[in-house]
C-alpha cells in the first residue's frame, strides 16, 4: 500500500513503517513512497538498486546507481509536513525504457554535462568526433552517456552515498579512461551535498553536474512557474535555435535574464518577444555566475535561490562552478506516466545544473573543461533546504531572508 500523496504526507503516515509485498517478503517502503524492491535489477551485467539517505531534521534523498540517479528528495515544508521535491520515476524499468520514456531526471551526468558544439571536440591537438544526440550537438556525454550507466555504490553511512564509474578510452568517443565518483551527503541542515572527482590517463575533458528537477510546491501535476528564482550573475551565454552557445557573453540587465531580484518565474517565461525565450519555449540557458572570479569559484556564496509560496520551502544553491544551467522543463507535458503515475506538464520544474560553460571545448576563452594524466578533476554543488518568506524589501535585493538562514 502506498500511502504517499503528491503534494504532502502526513506526518503522523510518515511516522509510520510503511510496508509492501514483493515476492512474498515485506518490503519497507520510502518515505517518498518508494518501494526499493522495484528498483533491484541487471543492467549491462551490473546490478541495480535504492539507496536512502536521511538526517535527523526529516530529509530523505533516494538515489539508484544507475545513472547515479536522485529519484526522490524529501523535507518539511513550513507546516512540517514531508514533500518529495524533485521528479523521477517509481521504478527502474521506466529509467531504463528510453525509447519510450527517455529522461535526465536527477542523473550524475558526464563525461560532459550539457553541449558540445557539432560533436567536434579537440584535444591535445587531435579532434574527436563525438555523437550528435542533440540538434547536430553531442549533449550530456552521448547517448550512452554516464547517466545510462550502472556506478559502483558504497554507503559508508546513513547519510553518504558513494558512486564510482569507469569510462573507457573510447567511450562516445571520448578520449582516455577515466575514473569518476559522485559523493552524495544529506547533511543535519537539510543540504544535500555532492562532490564530484575524476582522474584521466590521457589528456581529455570532464564536466560533471546533476541534473534534478526541482519542483518545491510538492504537487508536480501543475506547472511550476510560480516558483520564485534567484541568480547571482550579472551575465549569462546565449543560445542559437539548437541551444548552442553562440561565444557571446551579454549582460542581463535590461532583460527578461535578470533575476538578481528575485521574482516569479511566471513574470518572464512567456515573453516570446525575447528571442532567446522564443527559441527555448521557456528558460535553458546558461548563467555565468558572480561567486566565480580569477579562475576559482566561491561555494560559501549563495549562487541560485529557488522558492516556492506554496509550501514556503526554499533551495539555496552553492558551486564552485563558473556556471549554472536553468532549465524549467520545457520539454516536459509528453503524457508519460511518472513517479506516482503524475503526468508532469509543461513548466512543471527547475533544473540548477552547476557547470563549466557549454560547448567550453570550442570556446577557449572560458573557463577550461580539459583534464590531464596527474591532475584532479573536482566539482562541488549543494542543495541546501529551508523554510520561510522570501523577503520583498527592496533594499535588501529580495534574497535576504534564504541568504539569512544559509548562514545560520
Amino acid at each position: 500500500m502506498n500511502l504517499f500523496k503528491p503534494a504532502f504526507i502526513g506526518v503522523a503516515a510518515a511516522a509510520l513503517a510503511i510496508t509492501a509485498c514483493t515476492s512474498g517478503k515485506p518490503v519497507e517502503e520510502t518515505v517518498s513512497g518508494l518501494n526499493p524492491a522495484r528498483f533491484d535489477s541487471i543492467v549491462n551485467n551490473k546490478k541495480t538498486a535504492l539507496f536512502t539517505l536521511k538526517n535527523s531534521n526529516g530529509m530523505e534523498v533516494c538515489i539508484t546507481n544507475f545513472g547515479g540517479r536522485v529519484v526522490s528528495l524529501v523535507v518539511p515544508d513550513a507546516n512540517g509536513k514531508p514533500t518529495d521535491v524533485v521528479l523521477g520515476y517509481d521504478n527502474l524499468k521506466q529509467y531504463t525504457d528510453s525509447v519510450n520514456s527517455p529522461s535526465d531526471f536527477g542523473s550524475s551526468v558526464g563525461r560532459y554535462a550539457n553541449r558540445i558544439g557539432g560533436g567536434k571536440l579537440t584535444v591535445a591537438g587531435k579532434t574527436y568526433q563525438l555523437p550528435q544526440n542533440n540538434f547536430g550537438h553531442c549533449l550530456h556525454g552521448g547517448p550512452s552517456g554516464w547517466m545510462y550507466q550502472v556506478y559502483d555504490a558504497k554507503q559508508p553511512n546513513d547519510s553518504t552515498l558513494i558512486l564510482t564509474i569507469v569510462s573507457p578510452d573510447g567511450d562516445n568517443n571520448f578520449p582516455g579512461t577515466v575514473t569518476a565518483h559522485t559523493t552524495y551527503k544529506v547533511l543535519s541542515n537539510n543540504t544535500l551535498d555532492i562532490t564530484f572527482d575524476a582522474t584521466t590517463d590521457k589528456e581529455t575533458v570532464v564536466n560533471m553536474t546533476n541534473h534534478s528537477y526541482f519542483n518545491l510546491n510538492g504537487d508536480p501535476s501543475k506547472e511550476g512557474t510560480n516558483m520564485w528564482l534567484y541568480l547571482n550573475a550579472d551575465n549569462y551565454t546565449p543560445a542559437d535555435s539548437t541551444y548552442m552557445t553562440t561565444g557571446e557573453i551579454l549582460p542581463v540587465e535590461g532583460t527578461p535574464m535578470d533575476f538578481r531580484k528575485a521574482h516569479a518565474l511566471s513574470e518572464t517565461i512567456n515573453d516570446t518577444s525575447f528571442e532567446q525565450i522564443r527559441n527555448a519555449s521557456g528558460y535553458d540557458h546558461n548563467w555565468c555566475l558572480n561567486t566565480y572570479k580569477d579562475g576559482k569559484g566561491d561555494d560559501t556564496k549563495v549562487c541560485a535561490v529557488l522558492w516556492s509560496p506554496t509550501t514556503k520551502i526554499g533551495l539555496s544553491m552553492y558551486t564552485n562552478e563558473p556556471g549554472v544551467q536553468v532549465y524549467t522543463g520545457n520539454f516536459q507535458g509528453t503524457g508519460v506516466s511518472c513517479k506516482h503515475g503524475i503526468k508532469y506538464p509543461k513548466h512543471v520544474s527547475v533544473c540548477l545544473e552547476s557547470q563549466k560553460y557549454p560547448d567550453s571545448p570550442n570556446k577557449h576563452n572560458w573557463p577550461s573543461p580539459y583534464l590531464k594524466p596527474g591532475e584532479k578533476y573536482y566539482s562541488h554543488v549543494a542543495y541546501r533546504f529551508w523554510t520561510g518568506d522570501f523577503s520583498t524589501d527592496k533594499k535588501e535585493g529580495r534574497t535576504s531572508k534564504s541568504i539569512t538562514l544559509l548562514s545560520t
